[in-house]
């Protein structure tokens, strides 16, 4: 090894994923089974400055794969991007005899795992985000728990939609990306999708496509809206006012962060975390583990953090067709 790896921290920043238990067992078990301590940190950033830190054996992460959320809790914290808290932050880990930490979470968390790791932390990230937005990675975890949880959701609505003849509009999580309002567009068959990276703030087209739709026999209309187009109970009164169809806004909101991981969920995450920690224990830093191609791969940070991700406009356009008759 570059640097031996005596002892390593795991700790889950942002917003919680459904698959975040499955990769803290796996860092766990994985490092446990090399000869490593484990130390879990609560609350993220925040709780390692709090210096919220337990000692981690088998037993502490038994029966927590079907869990959802995350059994060390998770925080946001907007201090950490001083250099002076991250210089604290390490500080805090090397007292503790942390040489080697994994951070599981989303880009916001990687910045600052790539902050500690320039301090002599040797850092690895894993991606774990519901919105399916890190650019170095096809696979995030909890997006397919999310997406699955939102589309059984919209199933639902669907059918009292068609029972009243109604629109209506469901709003699924992501502010800045629309990878759940694109799935769930295609796996519910809906005749919109609204999100940051395609509309244009046509709601007259909307309107004529709602229109249009009734002139063929359509019983209802449902429109999926990311949550970073918002307005759905604003854009649901304009709709009904222009169409004379009565239209219902629903938001599903946090039930897609919570709920019992995907078998996709729980294995894929089981597999990073096991890679964060070879990685670590071969001497690595400042890299974020990612999937691609149908391998489990991983890549600076920084490196990682310049990609940009846009929506796969092959699958805009099929939901496109499908949304036509």
């Amino acid at each position: 090894m570059a640097k031996e790896i005596k002892t390593i921290g795991v700790l889950t920043s942002g917003g919680d994923a459904p698959g975040m238990n499955a990769a803290i067992r796996s860092v766990v078990r994985t490092a446990l089974a090399a000869g490593l301590n484990v130390k879990g940190i609560k609350r993220g950033y925040a709780g390692l400055l709090d210096e919220e830190i337990v000692d981690m054996d088998t037993k502490s992460v038994a029966d927590i794969l079907q869990r959802g959320g995350t059994i060390l809790y998770t925080a946001r914290c907007l201090e950490f991007k001083e250099p002076e808290v991250q210089k604290r932050g390490a500080e805090i880990l090397k007292k503790h005899g942390i040489d080697g930490l994994v951070v599981i979470g989303g880009d916001g968390s990687f910045m600052g795992a790539s902050k500690l790791a320039n301090l002599g932390i040797n850092t690895i990230g894993v991606p774990g985000t519901i919105d399916l937005d890190i650019a170095c990675t096809e696979y995030t975890i909890g997006f397919d728990t999310a997406v699955n949880t939102a589309m059984d959701a919209i199933d639902k609505v669907r059918d009292t939609s068609t029972s009243h003849e109604r629109c209506s509009i469901i709003e699924v999580m992501g502010r800045r990306a629309g990878y759940i309002a694109l799935w769930c567009g295609i796996a519910n068959g809906a005749e919109d999708i609204l999100m940051v990276e395609k509309y244009d703030g046509d709601e007259q087209r909307i309107i004529n496509n709602i229109m249009d739709k009734k002139k063929l026999g359509k019983k209802h209309h449902i429109i999926i809206n990311a949550e970073g187009i918002g307005d759905s109970y604003g854009m649901a009164e304009r709709i009904e006012k222009a169409t004379g169809i009565e239209t219902r806004a629903t938001i599903i909101g946090h039930i897609q962060r919570g709920g019992s991981p995907t078998c996709r969920d729980r294995v894929y995450a089981s597999a990073m975390g096991a890679k964060a920690v070879d990685l670590l224990f071969a001497g690595a830093t400042n890299r974020v583990v990612g999937y691609r191609d149908g391998e489990f791969v991983d890549y600076d940070i920084q490196d990682a953090l310049q990609m940009n991700k846009g929506i796969d406009e092959y699958m805009y356009e099929i939901s496109k067709r499908l949304s036509r008759q």
